[in-house]
């Protein structure tokens, strides 16, 4: 008798419901700590505008990650939430841990690009530059991993964000176009690190 091996579908989609379930409470989550701190920076006059990056500071290094996840005012932070939600749930669908491993190396690659290019006396803090990021991921991850779906994916994203591209330009000196640039450079950079292995063909077996 033949041996017949086939996925469920019923399977495949209780499992894509929970990833996007998953992503939702990830993203929520995060968000919702931003919206924290910025609350506890306004009730302690600023206290933690200091964990923002001043550039080429060697103990500023520390806080290249903490700088990532404040914010200049509330609404600095509203205008960074909606895409941070967005974008960063359609990233985590593909997994929590390969999201986080792409999230770390964008905050790494945007806050060492503040670190090293920002303007001397400045601070530089705020989620933009993993917004960038993960704009860049979405965009070239799926011609990194040759999934047609993912490609489609980062069509709709460039057309919906497409036009958050100016800003890597220093056209406004009170943004960090180093944070978008850097951040940009991290996400494409972490598509390539984080690429899915290719797949072998598998072999029919019949008994």
């Amino acid at each position: 008798m033949n041996d017949i091996r086939a996925s469920s579908g019923g399977g495949a989609g209780a499992r894509a419901g929970t990833r996007a379930v998953t992503a939702a409470v990830l993203m929520l989550g995060w968000v919702a700590l931003l919206w924290v701190l910025e609350g506890i920076d306004m009730v302690t006059d600023h206290a933690l505008d200091p964990y923002g990056i001043s550039p080429r500071e060697p103990a500023e290094l520390l806080d290249v990650v903490p700088a990532a996840f404040l914010h200049g005012g509330w609404d600095h932070l509203a205008s960074n939430t909606v895409p941070l939600l967005v974008l960063g749930w359609t990233a985590a669908l593909a997994g929590v841990e390969r999201f986080l491993g792409v999230v770390l190396t964008i905050v790494l690659v945007s806050g060492l690009g503040v670190w090293l290019t920002a303007p001397a006396h400045t601070v530089t803090l705020g989620a933009s530059g993993v917004i960038f990021g993960l704009f860049g991921y979405l965009l070239v991850r799926g011609f990194v991993d040759r999934r047609a779906l993912d490609v489609v994916v980062g069509v709709l994203v460039a057309g919906v964000y497409g036009s958050i591209v100016w800003g890597v330009l220093p056209t406004d000196s009170g943004v960090s176009w180093q944070a978008h640039l850097f951040g940009l450079i991290g996400g494409v950079g972490a598509a390539f690190l984080f690429r899915r292995p290719r797949r072998r063909p598998s072999t029919a077996v019949t008994a």
